[in-house]
């Protein structure tokens, strides 16, 4: 069976010399018309009480000068964001009083390079030779025909000219360049369901995935990117330039992204796997609900704010539905502390980070095979009281990421 999602595929300009200084333009323009915009929503709850609406927000742009200096879709898309903006406040509003509005941008006396979308006026695609055709306002054109002529280059095992059709593009600065993205609407084919066993997936920071299979409970650990990320976050540093950013600083960061985003791939992949060859056709994934908004400290913010739990599941959402895994979102409250074989639920049984010991049943577990379990029961038909002895969740099987490979492998392979 076929069915047809959306995709994001991200595209490096290879002419970036070239173009740097037109998408500078727009976006530099992006984000004036965002603070324009921002100005009168103020200015209009000063003296209301209530935030203008999209509409009216974008009657008003019109008639200012910044707002032809993009394609009109493309500055309708900013008062758009802008408006969701706000409503992201007003919703967080409900928990958090001191929850802050939507900012300027602005960066001291600078304001920062905003995302361009291009809607479909607003570019001509030539996938056949890599090309694509963004639109200027007309008052940044320097004649009517101007535009700027993107050269790209996507990933190696993916060609755009097979996607049904690209619904938009945006120009986004990553930090150190322009890089294109296409949101893309893609024809996939699906497999039958996997199968009929259920699977849970407990995620956190020292092992970045832990899996409970029907059969059988794997750590996946996250010493790879935490490694990486010491290295080249350190060479960064050593390279930085007094005037900004050195191209070894760039490239440090670059690599980074770059490891990390392979490593994610791997893993999703490798998990996905598993459930096929077991036969797991469902797989809760745990999901920390407000978590980002919590204080856990300057150490523990820190590491929050790296945890990619929402990119993991991303990932191993799209990859499941092609081979017939549901993988579905589930809250992982309380689910750390309590025992999955009895269902009790006291705070001492969480004894240190990674061990568990029930006081009720006796369970000794691994903290996180204990979790994963729990996620696993959220959605199978016979919650507590299976077949779980002590050595099967005290002694989880661990699969390390091996870099000469690039997979996943057991300790002992990784070790020999």
């Amino acid at each position: 069976m076929a069915i047809e999602v959306t995709r994001t595929y991200v595209g490096t300009i290879q002419n970036h010399r070239q173009v740097c200084n037109g998408l500078d333009s727009l976006g530099d323009s992006a984000s004036k018309i965002w603070n324009i915009a921002r100005w009168t929503a103020d200015r209009v709850w000063d003296e209301t009480g209530e935030i203008p609406n999209e509409g009216v927000l974008k009657s008003y742009m019109k008639n200012r000068e910044c707002w032809k200096d993009l394609n009109a879709q493309s500055s309708q898309k900013v008062i758009e964001e802008l408006s969701d903006a706000f409503q992201s406040w007003f919703d967080l509003r409900q928990n958090d009083s001191e929850a802050n509005p939507p900012g300027y941008r602005k960066h001291g006396d600078t304001r920062p390079k905003s995302t361009v979308t291009f809607k479909a006026d607003g570019f001509k695609h030539d996938p056949e030779h890599n090309r694509i055709r963004l639109s200027k306002g007309s008052t940044l054109k320097e004649h009517f025909s101007d535009f700027i002529l993107c050269e790209y280059q996507t990933r190696p095992d993916f060609d755009l000219s097979e996607v049904n059709r690209v619904q938009n593009v945006r120009a986004v600065w990553n930090g150190d360049e322009w890089e294109l993205h296409f949101v893309c609407k893609v024809e996939l084919e699906t497999n039958d369901s996997a199968g009929d066993g259920v699977a849970g997936i407990d995620l956190g920071i020292t092992n970045i995935a832990t899996v409970a299979f029907p059969d059988e409970y794997v750590l996946y650990p996250g010493n790879s990117p935490k490694q990486d990320k010491h290295y080249f976050t350190r060479a960064e540093y050593d390279t930085e330039g007094e005037d900004g950013p050195s191209e070894q600083s760039r490239w440090a960061r670059r690599k980074l992204a770059d490891r990390e985003t392979h490593f994610y791939h791997t893993l999703t992949d490798t998990i996905i796997t598993e459930c096929v060859e077991r036969g797991v056709g469902a797989l809760a994934v745990s999901w920390p609900e407000d978590v980002r908004e919590s204080d856990w400290g300057k150490t523990g913010n820190k590491k929050l704010h790296s945890w990619a739990f929402d990119r993991i599941y991303q990932y191993l959402e799209y990859k499941g539905e092609t081979r017939g895994v549901e993988v579905l979102k589930e809250n992982e409250w309380e689910t750390s502390k309590t025992c999955s074989r009895c269902g009790d639920d006291a705070k001492s049984n969480r004894v240190e980070r990674g061990l568990y010991v029930c006081s009720s049943c006796e369970l000794v577990a691994n903290a996180d095979c204990n979790g994963a379990e729990n996620m696993r029961q959220k959605i199978t038909p016979s919650p507590h009281g299976e077949d779980r002895s002590n050595g099967c969740v005290a002694q989880p099987s661990t699969y390390l990421f091996d870099r000469e490979s690039g997979m996943f492998r057991t300790r002992e392979q990784a070790v020999s």
